[in-house]
């Protein structure tokens, strides 16, 4: 066979997925990104040869992040197997994930790491809501979040109770690059969803108290390293430039956790709001001869639009019988098209609180019971000045003002209304908490609306205890 046919023919083979999803990393934490002391030179490499995105965007926790990537669907939009108003999502078994619409096009798929669609907790999850059950051919990984623990499954049998933390990012890669080793004849897509640097952090003896940027630092660098491993791999395996290797995170920094939490300057605040730090979070795609090396876009993209993206390049097709939020960026990722003309609506659980429309953000009031509301819940996770109760509406050009600074609303009434009228769409297509979405799922399961679930019972009075005489 000449080369020209050798190339034909790899040209012809459905490219390969790598997506490598890590946990709570902010916007900052990588060099290329401007960390100031947290080194990551085979990931800075990798956005060298790829394209770096600057306005890319998860959701604001764990749980509803992860089935937004699987479904390509807004959080409130996709169904849950139960306790449907769950800030951490139970996904449907109805609901068909990229893993599926990859499968039937004859890719191999595995998720090794964090899953967090199956129950958040490390026992009693719902066996039948695991990766097994939802389009992967292999798992090995842990159900949810390594909050005191973790134990670690082999398809649906835990193999390992209480596993050594700081083992867990080469574990997972070793596992990643034993798939591609043994599947790299036919197209595959491994999902590595990295347990770090969610906390508890913990990294091992050869990272440990090495990166200026303290433990967290030393949690990023050596996630790097082993980026670099499965980059690596695959150029070893001659499946460079076939293969879309993408790298970012399930939402922004856990910034309450201090010296354990991450960095999103110049980015407003982190995990679990919806400002900017929440939301918006690093992403890099490499594939030489397709992605165009070098290259910076701040088009407005996000993890939902990954499951259209991939259905399009394997030349699958996206399910016809429900909405799907996220567009195809295939255009952007090639370098063929600069911008998207989309609105990107930010959704803290089931509360609508912003839309972007290029380069303008409108933050909407909160409506929703103040007692017991979301944002209630969640005051103690946020730097107090972002966890306020907004009143009015706010207006923020992300172009001149990224940090979110200065309300704008008050000059420009007439950008205010156009992004209300994209609001208000999105309360009554997607949903909001008082409202179930006209194009939400279910699949006949019961869904209530936050302003039924929110309703604010009083603790009991404690009892003084006497003194004695």
């Amino acid at each position: 066979m000449t080369l020209l046919t050798c190339s034909a023919a790899a040209q012809a083979k459905s490219p390969n997925f790598i997506l490598i999803f890590t946990d709570d990393q902010g916007y900052q934490d990588l060099g290329c990104y401007g960390s100031p002391d947290i080194k990551t030179p085979r990931i800075d490499q990798m956005a060298k040869e790829g394209m770096r995105f600057t306005s890319f965007y998860a959701q604001t926790v764990c749980g509803p992040s992860r089935g937004a990537l699987m479904t390509g669907s807004y959080p409130i939009r996709f169904a849950r197997q139960a306790d449907p108003d769950s800030e951490h999502p139970e996904l449907h078994s109805k609901e068909i994930t990229i893993a599926e619409v990859l499968k039937k096009q004859g890719y191999r798929t595995a998720a090794f790491g964090k899953w967090d669609l199956a129950g958040h907790r490390q026992v009693g999850y719902k066996e039948s809501l695991l990766p097994k059950y939802q389009g992967f051919d292999t798992f090995f990984g842990t159900p949810s979040s390594n909050d005191r623990s973790v134990n670690l499954l082999r398809g649906t049998r835990v193999v390992e109770k209480k596993a050594d933390m700081s083992t867990l990012t080469a574990r997972y890669t070793d596992e990643a690059l034993a798939f591609i080793e043994e599947h790299h004849a036919a197209p595959f897509f491994v999902y590595l969803a990295h347990s770090m640097p969610h906390t508890k952090l913990a990294a091992s003896e050869k990272f440990k108290g090495k990166s200026q940027g303290g433990l967290y630092g030393d949690v990023i660098e050596e996630l790097d390293y082993h980026v670099g491993r499965l980059l690596d791999k695959v150029k070893q395996l001659g499946l460079d430039e076939n293969t879309y290797v993408i790298f970012t995170s399930d939402n922004g920094p856990w910034l309450v956790r201090k010296a354990h939490g991450g960095h999103a300057q110049p980015l407003r605040s982190g995990k679990t709001t919806c400002w900017e730090g929440g939301m918006r979070v690093p992403c890099i795609i490499r594939a030489p001869g397709k992605v165009p090396a070098e290259t910076i876009t701040d088009a407005i993209t996000a993890t939902i639009d990954l499951f259209p993206t991939f259905a399009r390049l394997a030349g699958a097709e996206v399910p016809a019988d429900r909405v799907i939020d996220g567009v195809d960026i295939s255009a952007i990722m090639h370098g063929q098209q600069d911008s998207l003309k989309r609105p990107y609506y930010y959704y803290q659980h089931d509360c609508l609180r912003g839309v972007r429309s290029g380069k303008w953000k409108l933050m909407l009031p909160h409506t929703e019971p103040v007692l017991g509301s979301i944002a209630t819940k969640w005051r103690g996770h946020v730097n107090p000045a972002d966890s306020k109760r907004l009143t009015s509406a706010q207006l923020y050009n992300l172009e001149t003002d990224l940090s979110e600074t200065t309300d704008l609303a008050a000059q420009h009434p007439e950008v205010v209304a156009e992004l209300m009228t994209l609001a208000k769409w999105a309360q009554t297509d997607i949903g909001d908490h008082n409202h179930f979405g006209t194009n939400a799922r279910t699949f006949g399961a019961k869904r209530r609306t936050l302003s039924q679930d929110w309703k604010f019972k009083a603790p009991a009075p404690k009892k003084r205890k006497q003194k004695a005489n």
